[in-house]
């Protein structure tokens, strides 16, 4: 980039990009809220045409239903017409299908004949609370009782003081699975702690987002310069060796993830008033990390996985680090001091996003792409 473009605006101040955006939302919600609603209850998985996966008979995941009722609380606030319904359709079925009446908690996975994974996660609890708080700012009927209940469930079921973070998953009857604990689902879960205070200014939701922070960020990532590690033991002390599901906890360390938490990071840096000092240079650090080693140089994206030795592992390049980039490129620029770094970077990801990712055939994004793009 030129010297003297480092000094003109940012693209966030041209009406002209802030258009294209906005394009970009319609088009997905445009996608989205036509097609994927079940009228059997919940939301079917979409093919790249948009057509549903599994028309029969589609098992439904808590996290799917949940951020469907996120994002179009989001699309209702904005005034988009049928959002609420979308809103309303998501929340009877995890109060009515996911929610367990006989043990509390809420089903991993269901079909129309009930539970297919009846385990209780704290992945799918986190956005549980997301659902609930963001149903909360359109005043859904059902959002104070299930922000209340999911509250209760995390606190009784899954909060471990000791740690400060959220144990992992239970079989049903809440007896415990294993003694593994991940980053993922209490990074899921700051997020949604940080919507809970927004929405009711109950700080019991914004110390424990801090601790959770405190404790996977400052100390945990801390440790290693910053690249955040997955997975631990019930101490909470880094597994290197695990092995898990190749979508939810793949091995080694994934940078999508560090840019997801540099986001997170300045948000609860906000929200906290900008008391906690540690919190503004974590959040640079993660983003700049991510970028010197999980970006590839020669072809664009992220390589989904780094081993131990920073080399890629998983060399795939999917649609949802790329999001998480932009945000956190976009957040670093309005919080931090002005640093030519983010704003190049912000360009360089959207320009990679337009030309690879956005399935400008069929509407939506390419959900995987090879290394080459």
């Amino acid at each position: 980039m030129a010297e003297d473009d480092h000094n003109s605006r940012n693209w966030n101040t041209l009406p002209w990009h802030r258009q294209w955006l906005v394009k970009q939302a319609e088009g997905l919600f445009d996608f989205f809220q036509y097609r994927a609603l079940n009228p059997a209850g919940g939301f079917f998985d979409l093919d790249a045409k948009g057509a549903p996966l599994q028309p029969n008979d589609p098992v439904r995941g808590i996290h799917a239903s949940a951020r469907m009722v996120h994002c179009f609380s989001i699309g209702h606030l904005l005034g988009r017409p049928g959002c609420g319904d979308i809103v309303d359709h998501g929340m009877t079925y995890l109060w009515n299908r996911h929610r367990d009446s006989d043990h509390g908690g809420y089903f991993w996975q269901v079909n129309d004949a009930g539970p297919v994974d009846a385990t209780k996660q704290g992945y799918g609890h986190a956005f549980v609370l997301l659902a609930a708080s963001s149903a909360k700012t359109v005043g859904h009927p059902l959002a104070d009782r299930m922000l209340a209940d999911i509250t209760d469930v995390l606190e009784t079921r899954f909060w471990e003081e000791k740690h400060g973070a959220i144990a992992e998953e239970f079989n049903r009857d809440w007896s415990p699975i294993d003694n593994y604990r991940g980053q993922n689902s209490n990074m899921h879960l700051t997020e949604a702690l940080m919507a809970a205070y927004e929405v009711t200014g109950d700080n019991n939701y914004l110390d424990k987002a801090e601790r959770i922070a405190d404790l996977v960020i400052r100390r945990r990532a801390g440790e290693l310069d910053f690249r955040v590690p997955e997975h631990f033991d019930e101490n909470w002390t880094l597994d290197k060796d695990y092995r898990g599901n190749e979508m939810f906890r793949p091995s080694g360390s994934t940078p999508g993830h560090w840019l997801e938490w540099a986001r997170l990071i300045l948000q609860l840096w906000v929200l906290g008033e900008r008391r906690h000092d540690w919190m503004p240079v974590a959040a640079k650090s993660l983003f700049v990390q991510s970028m010197a080693l999980g970006w590839d140089r020669d072809k664009g994206g992220f390589f989904y996985t780094l081993d131990w030795n920073d080399t890629p592992d998983k060399r795939a390049k999917l649609w949802w680090p790329m999001c998480e980039a932009a945000g956190a490129a976009h957040f670093l620029n309005e919080n931090l001091p002005a640093d030519p770094f983010y704003e190049d970077s912000y360009r360089r990801i959207w320009s990679t996003i337009a030309n690879s990712f956005i399935d400008h055939e069929n509407g939506g994004w390419h959900e995987e792409l090879t290394e080459n793009l």
